[in-house]
């Protein structure tokens, strides 16, 4: 699988440069609170889609 859907066109050296400079910038320790954070950050927004098409569906539905 060398294109993941979410990374484009990176190829797996690409992936492993950027994966380097993550660990170079923010150390070993950090890495996992940054994956965390990010993914708390990610299923708020998903929540956040969910409850804004669940309320335009109501309002659909209020006005039949």
């Amino acid at each position: 699988m060398s294109k993941l859907l979410f990374l484009g066109n990176l190829g797996m050296a690409e992936i492993v440069i950027i994966a380097l400079v993550i660990l170079l910038i923010f150390g070993g320790r950090k890495i996992p609170e940054l994956m965390k954070g990010i993914g708390k950050g990610v299923r708020s927004f998903k929540e956040g889609v969910n409850g804004i098409e669940k309320d335009i569906e109501e309002a659909g539905n209020e006005k039949k």
